[in-house]
């Protein structure tokens, strides 16, 4: 990627791209002059990928909307390459897919351990190998994790630790993707200002999330895509990393 600020020709992939942060970010890669290729999981998410197509379309992108599961490796696999054969190339992927889950260790079922670990762990494990195997030169792989891979609290034993292992997946892909000029990032939000969040919490905890924060707020989408798109573009020599966006809210 060149090193000016523009995505103006570039494709960029968004996992989770047809609301919220993936929303936003889509429609604003495309104000840049971007190829967005728009994922989501299944119908209940389909009105708004259309929506957001509309946007990206008018917004000056060209948009495709591709559904999938993405704990389903071959599911990953037709993302990637669907992407590819559309644009005939991918220079940026970026991941915001994701589950919440606030429950004690003591009432989790094997259930939910196991599709935690499908959506948050190895999802993004095999988003990011294919994004190693599909992306142009000097490309971005960027995932978006939590804050509470600082945090020392009870509750998220599964949230946390199944985003836990992205730190680890993306400082192997990093080095290994080095050689081709590839960056690999996370970006770790406080705890965030949409329904992902408040389903989990009460309005007890809201008000305390709030408090240890800059200006007494939650992390909004707004505060996010800016981080994401100085990656995909100017922030090419930061690689390896954990950026922790959270006014704040906690560090390491």
């Amino acid at each position: 990627m060149s090193s000016n600020h523009s995505l103006s020709g570039k494709t960029v992939l968004i996992a989770g791209g047809a609301k919220n942060l993936g929303g936003l970010l889509s429609t604003t890669v495309a104000a840049d002059g971007a190829n967005v290729v728009i994922h989501h999981h299944s119908d209940a998410s389909g009105a708004d990928a259309k929506k957001t197509l509309k946007a990206v379309e008018e917004a000056g992108g060209e948009g495709l909307v591709v559904q999938g599961d993405l704990t389903r490796v071959d599911e990953v696999e037709r993302l990637f390459t669907t992407a590819k054969d559309h644009f005939g190339g991918i220079d940026v992927a970026v991941n915001t897919a994701g589950m919440v889950l606030r429950k004690p260790i003591v009432e989790t079922t094997e259930e939910e351990y196991d599709r935690m670990f499908a959506v948050n762990s190895k999802a993004a494990y095999f988003f990011i190998r294919e994004a190693g195997r599909h992306l142009n030169d000097d490309g971005r792989v960027i995932t978006i994790v939590t804050s509470l891979l600082a945090a020392f609290t009870d509750g998220y034993s599964t949230y946390a630790g199944a985003k836990a292992p992205v730190e680890h997946f993306t400082r192997a892909a990093a080095k290994e993707f080095a050689e081709r000029g590839i960056s690999v990032n996370n970006v770790a939000p406080g705890p965030m200002d949409t329904p992902f969040f408040y389903g989990q919490e009460t309005p007890e905890r809201v008000v305390f999330h709030k408090s240890q924060a800059l200006g007494n707020d939650l992390t909004k989408i707004e505060d996010i895509v800016p981080l994401v798109r100085f990656l995909a573009t100017d922030g090419r020599w930061i690689t390896g990393q954990t950026i922790f966006a959270n006014g704040g809210y906690t560090t390491r």
